[in-house]
């Protein structure tokens, strides 16, 4: 309502917006209208995710908290799964409002590419128990594997997750160099 904020952040970026804390200098200084807005409604801090699915962009998931300070690194990865998730549901309801007669997907997008979307982030989960890695980490690992071996991101995922193939852990650094 005010043209500002994490959400609008997000939106515009295509990357989440998180404010653990609306109280700092910088929420004020960044968001001048909202950030004073927020506190009076009660928000201490604003995660936004946005909702995409590769050039596809549904919307954006804004969570408030009442209390300021940074999500934890687990809570992190449930807000992208949950974002991840609710893409798939809302681009998957306008899929079926246009009575399936289009064999592409929303925005002209292969009509899978939301499964293989979900298989990405399910396979870049368990590398971050294998490889004993961030999520970050994990999915530029998978990303890399991909292209190393010149195959699609989503058919490596699928391996992975159908535990066909298992990516090594790097190998330790030579302490003698």
């Amino acid at each position: 309502m005010l043209g500002e904020g994490p959400c609008r952040d997000a939106a515009a970026c295509a990357a989440p917006v998180l404010a653990g804390d609306l109280d700092d200098e910088e929420s004020g200084r960044r968001w001048p209208a909202f950030t004073p807005a927020a506190r009076k409604l009660g928000a201490a801090a604003v995660f936004a995710f946005p909702l995409t699915i590769g050039a596809i962009r549904a919307g954006v998931m804004g969570l408030y908290r009442g209390s300021s300070g940074p999500l934890a690194s687990t809570q992190l990865g449930d807000c992208l799964l949950l974002g991840d998730a609710a893409t798939v549901l809302l681009l998957s309801a306008a899929d079926h409002g246009t009575g399936g007669d289009d064999p592409a997907g929303a925005g002209g997008q292969p009509p899978d590419l939301a499964v293989h979307r979900a298989e990405i982030d399910q396979a870049t989960g368990m590398l971050t128990e294998q490889l004993g890695v961030s999520i970050a980490e994990a999915f530029a690992r998978l990303r890399a594997y991909a292209y190393a071996q010149d195959r699609r991101l989503a058919d490596v995922a699928g391996d992975i997750v159908a535990r066909r193939l298992r990516l090594a852990p790097d190998p330790a650094p030579d302490s003698e160099l």
